[in-house]
This record gives structure tokens, sequence and C-alpha cells, in this order.
């Protein structure tokens, strides 16, 4: 069985690769699009104004999991490489095609590039293997030079050694391969067999590519029958309503299709579609995302009209910071459903999503004997803002626990909270005491040991969190150090830093608060909590490479959806 399902994986895998001079470009483009952007705000360049959405989605059937689609012409971005970068990917991808981009495809290209996944199984029976269907429409300007390109990429192919077929169909002439059986050379099992095909044609003013004759018939059906197509969906429709003005790349997600392609199961089902957006903003670039719900959602988290205070006393070192209001509001949030269908779908519950992402949150939960949900949100009414920074005393140490600073705004109920954690600090048989640091009176939890010294025993004090009270916020950090720090003011706050303010001014307000990543200064602990983010750097390095921040917010306040972004501030 195991054997059997490997097999079906390099079967769905042999797929993607015949496939692979479609989606390779529609991925190129997009990776040259954030790999090279930094370049536009030292040599600005005016790029043709995107169209408002994808015009291909009349040929993607309404229950395609996926459609992803680069709203402006390749060639628009040529003015913005600096060492000939997009001409490299463009060449090394047509290397072994015999087609030469400026000859062949730029006269008729137009400014959209789309690429779908059209279905989980193009023949449905998944006793034969599983064989994902792939689209791609790219919109031409001129449809008889298309025309002459297509037919030049099929002889071509069958000068390789491909038998070519021609088919009318409902008016379109389809060209297409004759199915070439390739079989794994590890097995002889049916499953691991597949077809390396392609398929295409010109239809209206887009030329069509797919791994299957199948596939462009059932595009062209999609056009002649509108309550099929993705464009005539109202969760579709609905979606591209939230699109930004001058978006570059849109991508439309059926989640519940989208996660049984990728062989998941969507546990929660609160949210059944997204819509992703790219918009080129200096110094960076802003992903904004949609989540759909089919029904209103109870409950919206806490907008903010102006960036939280809180942030004020929040030291510019800091690595990561997340910032926001009302926390006790967070459980029955439109963010939590979110947080609870992508764990539970992923990792299988919220709480092995935490224990694979986050230990120093485990750790801390352990040492301390603490529940989140009730023993920190519960009380947190007010604004707050936590922080992970760099630990001083690493030395050579590598995998010691960083610091973190937690500020809270005054509550009423602030004062139980405290007393929650006092008592929790006892029953751990910590020792609560307070102590004046700097004229500045510091409430410190604290571990005892006794140390046998020759004839003498010494007692130490290992500081496990102090807090104190500064204007209207409670202030927790992890030691004494950095609470000198803050309340001396020995270095920049977070606010004060222009990094910093140049991301959130891309954030639209009002918003949910932030999370913020200093990607320089996190990067190591991110990873070390994360190795999976190492592959993802791999796949985007262009982008990783010349990253300096990223900056996640929610906002919106309509009952049906959760709005949201990140900011990739890229390096001047």
């Amino acid at each position: 069985m195991v054997t059997e399902k490997r097999e079906n994986r390099l079967n769905v895998n042999n797929q993607r690769l015949s496939f692979r001079f479609i989606v390779a470009g529609v991925v190129a483009v997009l990776l040259a699009i954030t790999g090279f952007y930094w370049f536009l705000f030292k040599s600005p360049v005016k790029l043709n104004t995107p169209i408002s959405q994808p015009g291909a989605a009349i040929f993607v059937s309404n229950v395609a999991p996926a459609m992803v689609s680069l709203l402006v012409n390749p060639e628009g971005l040529q003015s913005i490489e600096k060492k000939g970068e997009i001409s490299q990917i463009k060449n090394s991808l047509l290397a072994k095609t015999n087609i030469n981009f400026n000859d062949d495809i730029k006269p008729w290209l137009s400014n959209e590039i789309t690429l779908a996944v059209t279905s989980e199984d193009i023949d449905r029976d998944p006793e034969n293997g599983l064989q994902p269907g792939y689209l791609m429409a790219l919109a031409t300007d001129n449809p008889e030079k298309s025309r002459e390109f297509v037919e030049l990429l099929f002889s071509r192919r069958t000068l390789a050694g491909t038998n070519l077929e021609v088919e009318q169909y409902k008016g379109v002439k389809l060209l297409y391969d004759t199915p070439e059986i390739i079989t794994s050379k590890k097995s002889q099992n049916p499953k691991s067999q597949i077809q390396n095909s392609l398929a295409g044609a010109v239809v209206d003013d887009f030329v069509l590519f797919a791994n299957d004759l199948k596939v462009v018939k059932e595009a062209i059906n999609n056009i002649q029958a509108p309550n099929l197509n993705l464009s005539s969906d109202p969760e579709y429709q609905k979606a591209v309503k939230e699109l930004p003005k001058n978006a570059v790349a849109v991508a439309f997600f059926k989640l519940p299709t989208l996660a049984k392609w990728q062989g998941l199961e969507l546990a929660e089902s609160t949210y059944k579609s997204q819509i992703l957006s790219l918009v080129l903003k200096s110094p960076g670039l802003l992903a904004e995302s949609t989540f759909l719900s089919r029904s209103k959602l109870n409950s919206v988290s806490t907008a903010l009209s102006k960036p939280v205070d809180a942030l004020n006393y929040i030291p510019e070192s800091a690595g990561l910071a997340i910032a926001g209001a009302n926390l006790s509001n967070l459980p029955n949030s439109n963010l939590d459903k979110l947080w609870q269908q992508i764990t539970a779908t992923i990792y299988g519950s919220s709480q092995e999503a935490i224990a694979r992402g986050m230990q120093p949150l485990i750790d801390v939960q352990k040492s301390w004997d603490i529940n989140w949900k009730e023993d920190i949100f519960s009380w947190v009414r007010g604004e707050y803002a936590l922080a992970i920074l760099p630990n001083q005393e690493v030395n050579q140490e590598k995998n010691i626990n960083p610091n973190w600073v937690f500020v809270v705004e005054k509550t009423p109920q602030l004062e139980q909270g405290i007393a929650k954690l006092d008592n929790i600090a006892t029953n751990n048989e910590f020792n609560v005491s307070s102590l004046i640091l700097n004229n500045q009176k510091i409430a410190v939890w604290t571990e005892l040991k006794a140390i046998p010294e020759n004839s003498s025993v010494n007692v130490e004090a290992k500081v496990k969190g102090a807090h104190t009270s500064i204007d209207n916020y409670e202030i927790f950090t992890s030691d004494l150090a950095l609470m000198e720090k803050i309340i001396n003011h020995q270095e920049h706050t977070l606010m004060e830093n222009s990094n910093f303010q140049d991301s959130i001014a891309n954030l639209p307000q009002p918003n949910q608060g932030y999370i913020y990543i200093d990607w320089k200064k996190s990067q190591e602990f991110l990873e070390s909590q994360q190795p999976l983010l190492k592959f993802v750097e791999l796949l985007g390095k262009p982008l990783f490479d010349n990253l300096r921040s990223l900056t996640v917010s929610s906002y919106g306040q309509e009952a049906e959806t959760l709005k949201g972004g990140v900011f990739f501030q890229l390096e001047k």
C-alpha cells in the first residue's frame, strides 16, 4: 500500500513535469516580479495599467481548485532589470523548445497569462492514477500571429518525435499530440504510467495550452455554457470585487477542492474560497488576500484607526513584534476561525501547529503550566504588543531562548490578570517579590536555588520574568536587563524606526494590528522553529535575498469576509 501511494505521487509529479513549459513560465514571471521589483524605486518605470480581472476565467470551470494570473505583459518588466535577469529566465525556459521569445511570442502576447488547475483528475478514474488537468491561457493582440506560433510549436514537437493530430471542435481548430505512454523505470505498475502530451488552440483573443485534449475541449464548453465557467460563479464574482486597483497578479482558490487536490481534508469549513493579489508599492510589494465565507461570522476582530501606542515601549532591536487590541476577543474572532481551518487542515489541530512552529510558546506553557486562552488572553481587553528580541547573553550558544517583552494597556481586568499570574508563579514554586530598579518599582518572579560551596550555602536567584507600570501600560519582560533598557530609553522604539513606519504606511487603516518581522534579525530564529522555511527561501531566493522586513495585517469588517495583507519591504 505504501509503495502504491508513493507511485501515485510519482505519477502526479510526472504529470506536472510534462507540463513544465506552461507551469515554469508563470512561476518565472511571478518570481521576476517579486525578485527584481526592488529596482523600481531606484529606476522608476511606468508599467501598462493592469487589467481589472482575469479575462481567461471564462475558460475555467467553476469547480476548478486554483487559478493564477499575471495581469501585465512581462515585457513591461524588462526595463526594471539590471543585469538581464528576466531575459535569462525566459531564455533558459525556452532553451529546449527551439522557441525564441522575441521572434515567436513577443509579437502577439498581450497583458494576461493565466494558469489554472482545472481538475484533480482529468478522467475522474483514480484506478489508473491521478492526472490533474492544467490549462494555460495567454491573451493575444494578434490572433493570426498566435495561430502561426501554435502551428510552429507543434511542428517542432513533431520533428522531435511526437505524433501531431488536428481536429475541429465547435468551430475551433485543435492541435494536439497523440498521447505517449511513459512508464516509470522503477515500476511497471499501471499507476506509474503517464501521458506526455500537449494540446493547443486559439480561441477568440486567447491562446490555450493544456496537458490533455479533454482540458481544451472543456475550456471551449465553458465559454458556450456560461453557468459552467468561473466568471459567472457568484463566489468568484464577490471575490473579484475585493481586488485592489493596479494588481499585477491574481490567484483564486476554491479551498475544499484545493485541499483535496493536495491530498488534504478540509477539517474546518468556515472559509470556502480565497482571492490573492499582488500590488507593486515602493519600496516593496503588497500581497493582499480575501477569504470568503458562505455564512455570516458572529464576531470580527477589534479594529484600530491608528498604530498601537503600546509599540512605543518595544525596542527597535525586536526581530518580531505583534500588536493589536482585545486579545480576549481573539478566540471567537474571524481570525481565529481562519487559524483553526488552516491548522486543522495541514497539521490536524492548532495545538500541533504551535508545537511544530513556535517551540518557545510551548516551553513557556510547560514551564509555567499556563493556558494561553484562559490565563493570558482572557484579561487583555485593551492594546497589547508582544516582541521577541535577540538574547544579549547568547555568546556561543545558538539554542538559548530569545528575550521577550509584553506590553498591555491598563484596564479594569489588569489587576485580576496579574494576580492570576502571581498565583501561577507561586504554584510553580517561584518567588514573587519586588525591587527598585533606577527608582522604578519592579515586580519579579524568581526561581531560588541553594548552591553548596565549601562550608557555606549560597542562594542563586534566577529571574523568570518581571513587570512594572509605566504611564497607562503594564510592561512584562523576560529579564531585568531588558526591563532596564526599556525604562531608561537606552535605544529607539519600534515606533521610531523608519523601516517599520514605511511598512505600516503601506497597509490600510483601520486594521486589526500587525505582525512585524525584521527578516535579518529574526531569520535564524524563524528557521530554527520551522525548517521548511529554508525550502521556501530557496524557491523565492531573489525575494528573500533582498527582503528587509515583512508586515502582516488584517482589515475589513464585513461579516462574510476576512481581508488582510502582507507587505514585503525590500532593500533600497
